[in-house]
This record gives structure tokens, C-alpha cells and sequence, in this order.
């Protein structure tokens, strides 16, 4: 935990979690510079450096904000209470949107770093990010009745299909560098889970 960090007023972190999420979702890990993320937070470089050591230090702390804050949103969304998982996936999405409308940038931020490549980061962000995927796909899973779906169907290669597939659609908008129009995500996933459940849900006699 970092203590020194923490010991800041609530407002204080925030700027300074805002100023690493702005700059990070504009540029690579590698071109994103502490002087720029000081400058947003209203800070000196120094003082910066004084709360994280470098700059893989703060980037791994917000790649875990951003997962704690995300997985707060399902919570409150009870994504994983119900049974059928297109409606887990239906009230995932609205938590996620909403994520993405009040913290854009946590939002960029989060997919550009789960493809980021540099050495430094990449493998810490790829282990978090298993971690993460698997207590979600444990979740939803644990659920499924696989009566409900096609024969002999895989209940675990659909699901991180689907999942890497909305993944992947999320990190196109953001390459687009356009500002998130959450109205045209919302009708985009719904044509994405009308077509998943047209072919992986079993066809009533």
C-alpha cells in the first residue's frame, strides 16, 4: 500500500489518478511523460515521483484502480446474481457504460493497456488481467445450465470468445479517437448478444 500517496486528501489523489489515466490513454507507456502527468495533477515532477518511485510503479496502480473500480461497477450492477448469462452480460454492459460515461479516460486507459507491449508492464498487466478474467468467468460460469445452450457446445471457449470479441470492439472505438457515444455502444453489444444467442442457445422443440 502506498502510504504516502493515501495520506493525501481524497481530492488530491483523484487529480493526480485522473492526470495518470488522461496521459496514459493518450500515448504508449513508453511516450507518456511524468512531467506531463505532474503537469496535469497540478503538481511538481518531484512531488510525483515523491508518491510513486516511477512510472511502471503508478502505471500498475491504476491498471489495479481501474480493475477494482470496474469490478465495483458489476457489484453494484449485480451482474453475476442472475442465472442466464446473456443477462449477465446485458447488466455488464450498462455497468460499463457507465464506467466509460463518468471516467472516459480510466476507460481508454484500461483497454490501451491491455494491449500495451512494452516489456516493463506488459507481463504484470497480462498476469493481473488473467487473475481478473478468470474469478469473472468463474462467476458466470458457475451458473450455466449447459441444457440451455447447443449440444457438446464448449461453455469456456464461447465465453472467452465472447469476451475477447467485445474487447476487441472496445479497443476499435477507442483507436478511432473519437469521444464514447455510449448510445451507439449499447446498440452495437445488443446486435452482438442477439447474434451470440442465436447461435449458441439451444432451439426450442
Amino acid at each position: 500500500m502506498n502510504e504516502k500517496f493515501y495520506s493525501l486528501p481524497k481530492t488530491k489523489q483523484q487529480r493526480i489518478i485522473n492526470a495518470g489515466f488522461r496521459a496514459f490513454s493518450q500515448n504508449s507507456y513508453k511516450k507518456a511523460p511524468m512531467r506531463e502527468i505532474a503537469d496535469y495533477a497540478g503538481i511538481s515532477k518531484s512531488l510525483l515521483f515523491h508518491y510513486f518511485h516511477n512510472k511502471r510503479e503508478l502505471y500498475l496502480f491504476l491498471w489495479d484502480y481501474a480493475a477494482d473500480l470496474t469490478m465495483e461497477y458489476l457489484t453494484e450492477y449485480k451482474c453475476y446474481e442472475p442465472n442466464d448469462l446473456f443477462e449477465m452480460m446485458e447488466r455488464g454492459m450498462q455497468a460499463k457504460f457507465k464506467l466509460m460515461e463518468k471516467h472516459p479516460d480510466l476507460s481508454s486507459f484500461a483497454i490501451k493497456a491491455f494491449y500495451e507491449k512494452d516489456m516493463q508492464i506488459a507481463e504484470a498487466i497480462h498476469q493481473s488481467y488473467r487473475k481478473h478474467f478468470s474469478c469473472k468467468a468463474q462467476n458466470a460460469l458457475a451458473k450455466l445450465n449447459p441444457d440451455d445452450f447447443i449440444p457438446g457446445l464448449n461453455l469456456n471457449m464461447m465465453y472467452r470468445e465472447m469476451y475477447l470479441a467485445s474487447e476487441g470492439y472496445l479497443w476499435e472505438i477507442i483507436q478511432q479517437g473519437d469521444p464514447i457515444d455510449s448510445k451507439i455502444l449499447e446498440k452495437d453489444f445488443n446486435q452482438m448478444i442477439s447474434f451470440w444467442k442465436s447461435i449458441y442457445l439451444r432451439k426450442e422443440s
